[in-house]
């Protein structure tokens, strides 16, 4: 993704479908519309999935808790989507096998059934039956759980994703469908011909020269902005009443030896009544998460010692090897974008985790709610009401079978499952190319990340990774797996970005110090 040449696009086409907003729903979004064939524009205010799309528990599931609720219409929507997620992103999303160890007799029969109507279900998108295990074969899986009164476990199986690379991937897929996007445009306003909508007015935040204003025109426009969607929306109508409330989810993430397999473990029950995962992740064990209701949208939301506290302490109850605040290297918090129509309750559980579409009387369609698994669904869902209210022609959605960018076969003997590299499907030789070129661009980051020097020069020639948050938060996983690595690895990562940019050497001393403060926020003490 050439920025430059997506930039001038931007500013001399006119459009069908213009989305606002660079998240898992905006992207989405853009690709459903661009592959349909629809002229097609995206504006990201930060970069792709900065906020929460980036910040979630990596999972692609149908939701086991939602189960336990009776709310049998979003699990079945949910294990549908996770399915064809599953089938469409190969090389992002694996199968995962959890389980609910269990110390209690009834738990048995209880987690068993349930877990076998998630099976039923998923129908012939299920990606594994589950089953009970005895105590032995939970040991083997899970060998750090607590054993005191251990009667065995329930294994069920859900699907695990990169969610910042697979934002990337989609942001791809929709130019290689010829969609024009861009990260750092923030949206000022709006330009109505009587009272409808036909486009918006954008800044160019990145501009060499500075920050550059400018036009766009299309037949429809989008709010795709997640936790910031009802800022869009008083752009359109000043008054117009708050329909996103957001919920803080807060996830540590541990070194390997806390969970040292390729299984996780599910909580059933915690304080407050949620679910508690324990997963393996990119050689690292993250654990979330929680759900505090927030007052106001936050881009770098923070955790609180509370939140900590609670992780840890409801994660100790099923560890034999119990985590303390020293051995967190990495926290990281999210804000959900709940649908609250209704006012404020101050529970967040108990609003809706479904997707809700608006039409403004401007013609401007807003879609918000929902997770990553459904994004695909939501994105169609929004195209159902933009195509009527653009006036456009009516073509067939394509997405429930379009492989997405540099998609690999699940089984490709070329990458391994845990290979970081896996995460870039075929442009991983591309990234070995480079690699190979440049003896300096082929050793490590750093000693205790899986990244060499290449994954930064990519991010920037092919990725729109503009300086050193996007490349070691999102481009790569530095920030999450290692907030202390990731600072040290800071200063070479700069001069690597630096060299690709075009940028001086006091612009790396300004990176470095800009990105040192932000992980620092990353840090407990």
């Amino acid at each position: 993704m050439n920025r430059e040449a997506m930039i001038e696009r931007l500013q001399g086409e006119a459009f069908e479908i213009l989305v606002v907003g660079g998240g898992a729903t905006g992207l989405g979004v853009a690709v459903d519309a661009a592959s349909r064939g629809y002229r097609t524009a995206l504006l990201e205010a930060e970069d792709f999935a900065k906020a929460t799309s980036s910040r979630s528990t990596k999972l692609v599931h149908g939701g086991v808790r939602y189960l336990e609720q009776m709310d049998i219409s979003l699990v079945t929507e949910a294990l549908r989507e996770r399915g064809i997620f599953y089938r469409n992103a190969p090389h992002i999303v694996r199968d995962l096998p959890f389980i609910v160890p269990r110390y209690k007799w009834w738990e048995g029969p209880f987690y068993g059934a349930g877990l076998k109507a998630y099976d039923l279900l998923a129908g012939r998108l299920n990606l594994a039956p589950s089953r009970m295990l005895d105590v032995e074969e939970t040991i083997a899986e899970i060998p750090n759980v607590e054993r005191r009164a251990l009667k065995g476990g329930v294994r069920y199986h859900d699907g695990q994703f990169d969610d910042a690379r697979m934002a990337t991937t989609l942001a791809m897929t929709a130019a290689d469908h010829g969609a024009a996007v861009a990260n750092r445009c923030r949206v000022i306003g709006l330009i109505k011909e009587g009272d409808h909508c036909v486009g918006v007015r954008a800044v160019d935040l990145a501009a060499a020269a500075g920050p550059v204003e400018f036009e766009i025109r299309a037949k429809v426009v989008i709010n795709a902005c997640g936790i910031f969607a009802d800022e869009v929306r008083r752009m359109d109508e000043p008054e117009c009443d708050s329909v996103i409330e957001p919920a803080q989810g807060v996830h540590l993430v541990l070194d390997r030896s806390f969970q040292p397999s390729d299984t996780a473990i599910m909580v059933p029950h915690t304080d407050d009544g949620r679910v508690l995962f324990v997963i393996p992740w990119h050689g690292r064990v993250v654990v979330g998460t929680t759900d505090t209701p927030m007052h106001a949208a936050d881009l770098e939301p923070r955790a609180l010692p509370d939140e900590i506290e609670f992780i840890l302490r409801n994660a100790n109850r099923y560890l034999a090897r119990d985590p303390d605040p020293t051995d967190v290297k990495s926290v990281f918090a999210g804000q959900r974008p709940l649908v609250h129509p209704g006012g404020n309750t101050g529970d967040s559980k108990s609003i809706s985790r479904n997707h809700e579409v608006f039409v403004s009387a401007a013609g401007i369609v807003t879609i918000v709610g929902g997770k990553w698994t459904t994004y695909r669904k939501m994105a169609e869902d929004t195209m159902k009401q933009a195509t009527a209210i653009g006036g456009l022609d009516e073509r067939p959605c394509v997405t429930e079978n379009l492989k997405v960018h540099a998609a690999l076969e699940r089984d490709d003997p070329r990458l391994p499952t845990h290979d970081p590299h896996r995460m870039y499907g075929s442009d991983s030789e591309r990234i070995g190319e480079l690699a190979a070129a440049d003896p300096e661009l082929a050793k490590p980051l750093h000693d205790d990340l899986p990244y060499t020097g290449a994954e930064i020069a990519w991010a920037a020639r092919e990725e729109m990774a503009l300086d050193l948050d996007d490349a070691l938060a999102r481009r790569t996983r530095s920030l999450l797996l290692d907030a202390s690595a990731a600072i040290e690895a800071a200063p070479r990562a700069a001069a690597i970005l630096a060299a690709e940019l075009g940028r001086d050497e006091a612009w790396q001393a300004e990176q470095v110090a800009a990105f040192t403060h932000l992980a620092e926020g990353y840090r407990i003490g």
